[in-house]
């Protein structure tokens, strides 16, 4: 129950310290080639839009009135408007993330038995980074709003089968001894990317390629900042928990 508690405790102290860091690194550089992409979105949305009502009044006199109410457009979802409230919920999305994301780590750390530290759980953050988001951004990359892509539910049941089989894979290549078992770990980490990720029907993007590249790179480097600060803030704060935990035991 000891380390059940320490293991909490440090990945909301981490979660919380990484999820904000994410924030203001996304505000930064990750943030404004959205709102870029957003602009191109709407632009090539409006065109769609006018195009398809051209459509409807030259072919008025052919629509049955069910007909046209199968055209009409559902009510816009929901979404936080731009400025602060857009940065608060994006701001409790990546604490709860991370805070998730730190409760494996330390989970890890724990089975492992090691006792934490900083320079430990920046090992576990790279382990992470490579897991959730190397693997899969290699068939998956990062895509700006308004480029196509595959339906939702076959891209996300490939990205939790690479990165269920990556973190197999790697746990197989670094904690086992056996030869064969490295082999088929080795094996685990390029089996998904030889089934390939689902794809569009169609590659298009709203955006400019350059524009689409910058998100790729800034959002490779974000990713880095929040897993290594993830990674060394949860083993720091489950190496100060332990001993704290200890010293209380022996008073």
């Amino acid at each position: 129950m000891a380390a059940f508690k320490r293991i909490v405790t440090a990945a909301v102290l981490a979660g919380l310290l990484a999820g904000l860091t994410l924030t203001v690194v996304q505000k930064i550089q990750v943030s404004p080639i959205i709102s870029k992409a957003e602009v191109y979105e709407e632009a090539a949305a409006a065109v769609s839009d006018a195009a398809v009502a051209l459509s409807h009044v030259e072919n008025a006199h052919t629509h049955t009135p069910e007909q046209a109410h199968e055209h009409e457009h559902a009510p816009d979802a929901w979404q936080p408007a731009d400025g602060l409230e857009r940065t608060m919920f994006t701001a409790l999305a990546n604490i709860s993330l991370a805070v998730g994301f730190g409760l494996l780590l330390g989970g890890g750390l724990c089975l492992r038995g090691g006792a934490g530290g900083w320079r430990s759980g920046l090992l576990w953050g790279l382990a992470g980074y490579a897991v959730f988001f190397i693997a899969p951004s290699l068939g998956l990359p990062p895509e700006v709003p308004g480029t196509a892509a595959a339906p939702l539910a076959n891209r996300q049941l490939w990205w939790l089968a690479t990165a269920v089989m990556t973190a197999g894979g790697l746990s197989l290549l670094i904690f086992t001894h056996n030869w064969k078992l490295k082999l088929f770990g080795a094996l685990l980490l390029i089996v998904p990317h030889l089934i390939g990720a689902p794809q569009p029907e169609t590659h298009a993007s709203a955006a400019p390629a350059e524009l689409a590249q910058a998100f790729i790179h800034a959002t490779t480097i974000a990713n880095a900042v929040f897993w290594l600060a993830l990674g060394g803030l949860m083993g720091l704060f489950y190496k100060k928990l332990a001993t704290i935990q200890h010293a209380r035991s022996n008073s």
